[in-house]
């Protein structure tokens, strides 16, 4: 199948984005096959996802971002540019559970979803055979409280070597510190139970079977500074 581009943003609400971005599509003889916006309602940012066919667009792809930039200040908008054929290189963190990890291998290996994974790290080592058994790079990185910066330059020093493009935390039991995630802005997913922000801190299933809590989910989000927020 021939490539789509993707092109994320989100600016301050106002009128004519949807119109402006649109018009920018098919006057340069682009078919847009999908598009998502958004409104949040408090702070009015407005949030767009729209992709288009490449095949017969007159922009090359390597000059599109830069076509489209006028565009974009006129807005204020934030935004990037991605391409269907490219499959962004993402490092699994995980810990000692299982369920997390074992689902996004078997998803990948199904083809759920396209992205790479040359990469696995881990503080323990119980999910090395599972790794390995998916043909996976399984990286040993033992953290305690007085080796975490030294270990965490580690992980990034391989993160930089492997061309990780993004981190998912898959029941990774570690607080990344500020600096790391400085490092990683908005590229760095946390998976976890659907508790947050009911029942923070230790023991939240404690918590939440205390309260009769029946129905437990997943969610998930990008990682900031601020513990289990984002």
């Amino acid at each position: 199948m021939n490539p789509n581009a993707i092109l994320l943003l989100t600016c301050p609400d106002q009128k004519g984005i949807v119109a402006s971005v649109s018009n920018f599509i098919f006057h340069h003889s682009g078919n847009i096959v999908h598009a998502a916006q958004h409104t949040t309602e408090r702070s009015k940012i407005f949030f767009m996802r729209i992709e288009w066919e490449l095949e017969g667009f007159d922009i090359p792809r390597g000059k599109i971002f830069e076509t489209f930039e006028p565009l974009a200040k006129k807005f204020s908008m934030r935004c990037s540019l991605h391409f269907t054929d490219v499959a962004p290189r993402m490092a699994i963190f995980v810990s000692k559970h299982i369920h997390c990890f074992h689902d996004i291998i078997l998803r990948h290996r199904m083809g759920e979803f396209k992205c790479q994974i040359p990469l696995v790290i881990s503080n323990h080592l119980e999910l090395k055979p599972v790794a390995e058994q998916f043909g996976l790079s399984y990286l040993h990185v033992p953290i305690t409280s007085e080796n975490k910066v030294q270990q965490e330059e580690r992980e990034l020093a391989e993160l930089e070597r492997h061309r990780i493009d993004c981190i998912v935390l898959a029941r990774y039991m570690q607080v990344l510190t500020d600096r790391f995630v400085a490092r990683w802005p908005n590229r760095i997913i946390n998976i976890h139970h659907s508790f947050l922000p009911a029942f923070a801190g230790r023991s939240p299933y404690q918590q939440a079977y205390e309260r009769g809590v029946k129905i437990i989910g997943a969610t998930s989000h990008y990682v900031t500074e601020t513990l289990d927020d984002g």
